[in-house]
């Protein structure tokens, strides 16, 4: 398969530009609800101004893809292995292992050579803005491609966390090619309600999404999504796990049918001044231990 956790990336992104869970024993609080447009507002801010923190951290993250034929049955199963971390900015997804297997030197090698040329693509759209905010959708923009509605509060872990539906609107006018997505979309979204953090979204499809009378990409109507994100070292929401389901396919990049699970752990926290080169495999750590999430408060 291809590198599930590249593949993921669309899905996260639909969660940082955008901003029943199972909940713990206790009560929420009962204070006033927030204003909707205003939290999101503010869940926005938050993704901004924590981006140079997530990009302190390193962590592994494993992922398990079950293709299924005609009849719904499990036609084939494959795992990859992968660290994901930061350099110059750029989000590094490093395979590891392919069906729990290491990387033959020549794998690792290939590994290689096709990370310096996402660097370098990733460093050339950073020198053309208008190219690189091609498919950030703000909040404003979120508001108009759809609604917010049913706002509530619930527990998560113990702490407070508000939850919020979105539904696109099918009618409404949009920019790119993402927006269309979006638009033809509709899930939840759960915010941490103390760090204003996103927590926890889920979607679906509502309609069978198209580009290209289906050549360039074809989503099946109810393909779906969740991601989970939990604080790490009292700082820092980092994602934690997602998953998917349904038959997607874009282009050459992803052609799936089927459901794909993704798992982080081993968040680690490293100091600015080390190096991190895809042919390495060590970081140079902060701390002598790996970092936990934090227990529930």
């Amino acid at each position: 398969m291809k590198l599930a956790f590249q593949n993921f990336g669309s899905l996260l992104l639909l969660g940082t530009a955008l901003c029943g869970a199972q909940t713990t024993n206790g009560a929420a609080s009962d204070k006033p609800l927030p204003e909707i447009p205003a939290l999101m507002h503010e869940v926005e801010a938050h993704e901004k101004t924590s981006e140079a923190l997530v990009k302190d951290y390193l962590y592994h993250s494993f992922a398990i893809e079950h293709a299924l034929d005609s009849h719904g049955a499990v036609k084939k199963s494959q795992t990859e292995d992968a660290d994901i971390f930061y350099v110059a900015g750029v989000r590094i997804e490093r395979l590891t292992k392919k069906n729990g297997t290491d990387l033959s030197p020549d794998e690792q090698k290939k590994e290689s050579q096709r990370i310096d040329k996402e660097i370098a693509k990733a460093k050339e759209k950073q020198a053309k803005p208008d190219d690189e905010d091609r498919d950030v959708v703000t909040v404003s923009r979120f508001l108009e491609l759809g609604s917010f509605s049913k706002p509530r509060r619930v527990l998560i872990d113990g702490r407070d966390t508000i939850a919020v539906d979105f539904t696109g609107n099918p009618k409404a006018k949009t920019r790119t090619r993402f927006e269309a997505a979006i638009r033809d979309m509709a899930g939840t979204i759960w915010v941490d309600e103390q760090d204003r953090a996103l927590r926890k979204i889920d979607g679906h499809f509502v309609n069978t999404f198209k580009v290209g009378a289906g050549l360039l990409a074809d989503i099946k109507k109810d393909s779906s999504f969740e991601a989970e994100w939990t604080k790490i070292n009292g700082e820092v929401w980092l994602p934690s796990v997602a998953s998917g389901k349904g038959s997607i396919r874009v282009l050459l990049l992803l052609n799936f049918n089927g459901t794909l699970e993704v798992q982080n752990s081993n968040y680690r926290k490293f100091k600015a001044t080390a190096t991190i080169l895809p042919s390495l495999g060590t970081v140079e750590p902060e701390t002598p231990e790996p970092v936990s999430p934090n227990p529930p408060q």
